[in-house]
């Protein structure tokens, strides 16, 4: 069958059948399981009511289920046992409790993916916050601004392994006797008429080259989120102000960056959710190697090269564990802006 046409099965049997199931659970619910006759007829209209809202959100809370739950669950069974092959070449799966946890912790690859995700946390969220809300403010002041921000923001509409691809271009080096196509190696070669540096290659700094590429990515994001903040701050306290003394960056500073400050920490931590959950970038410009491992491409690593399903997901596990406590606190901090 052609794909096209198979795609467009899928979506009719996908919308028939949700059809379908409404259609049904409502019958069942009013003919079968409370019918509205007989004596009893208002008090099972009014069941029947109470219990309709869950039939429409079934689908959502199973699809929910089924593809957010289980993983959970099956990922926490898998992070306690030790997939082990038999003499006949049947696969069974042993359970040895917290083994794997202890495994990953001895190995010195997990703690550099840490400390690198931790160097990530620290630095990718602030630059790309703080360049995000510079490009706000100045890109607002100028009469070419929203062509500007389209620029800022084109990054946005480019996947994580497309930029990869970009920026490893840009880092690229060639032998010295050849020219250089790397942008920043050949102004380095021109200015200073050193040799090329293979700069995914440099300890420690490498990390931030990687940094670079999701600080230009994200900047566009968080600039849009804050130049909408800054167009919402009321002009009688900016005009106040003026009329106080108060220059550009006293403006700046002490009465629009307080007035968004809730904006700033929810920018902030999405970006950082972000962070934690870093794999493309990384996987497609190193690979780990050099000392630029993280967590997502360790856990990668384990899984899919290494087949160790026990150390992979409780490398799993520890992201989920790190990225849930600032989801919540998004989630929370959302739902008090609402009310």
């Amino acid at each position: 069958m052609h794909p096209a046409l198979a795609g467009l099965v899928t979506i009719v049997i996908g919308v028939g059948g949700c059809l379908a199931y409404f259609w049904l659970s409502n019958q069942f619910l009013d003919k079968v399981l409370f019918p509205a006759k007989g004596p009893q007829a208002g008090r099972n209209i009014n069941r029947a009511n109470q219990i309709r809202p869950w039939l429409f959100l079934f689908p959502a809370l199973f699809a929910l289920g089924l593809y957010l739950a289980y993983p959970v669950v099956e990922t926490i069974r898998l992070s306690l046992t030790e997939r082990v092959t038999q003499a006949d070449g049947t696969t069974v799966y042993e359970f040895v409790w917290f083994a794997n946890y202890v495994q990953m912790s001895a190995d010195p690859k997990f703690w550099e993916a840490m400390f690198n995700n931790m160097l990530w946390l620290i630095v990718v969220p602030a630059l790309s916050t703080a360049f995000g809300l510079l490009a706000a403010q100045l890109t607002d002041r100028i009469w070419w601004g929203n062509v500007a921000k389209s620029l800022i923001f084109m990054p946005m509409a480019i996947s994580f392994v497309g930029a990869a691809v970009i920026w490893k271009l840009i880092y690229d080096a060639r032998p010295p006797d050849t020219n250089q196509i790397g942008v920043v190696n050949a102004i380095y070669v021109s200015l200073t008429g050193n040799d090329p540096v293979q700069l995914l290659t440099v300890p420690f700094w490498n990390n931030f080259f990687l940094m670079i590429v999701l600080i230009w990515i994200q900047t566009g994001f968080a600039m849009v989120i804050l130049s909408a903040a800054l167009r919402g701050i009321p002009e009688e306290t900016v005009e106040a102000a003026i009329v106080d003394g108060a220059n550009p960056f006293q403006i700046f500073f002490k009465i629009k960056v307080p007035q968004i400050a809730g904006t700033i920490v929810v920018v902030w931590t999405t970006i950082t959710l972000v962070v934690l959950k870093i794999f493309d970038i990384v996987f497609a410009m190193t690979n780990g190697q050099w000392g630029t491992q993280v967590l997502a491409n360790y856990m990668f690593n384990q899984l899919f090269v290494a087949r160790d399903w026990g150390v992979g997901s409780a490398s799993a596990m520890v992201i989920m564990l790190l990225v849930t406590p600032i989801l919540v606190w998004n989630v929370r901090n959302a739902r008090r802006e609402m009310r």
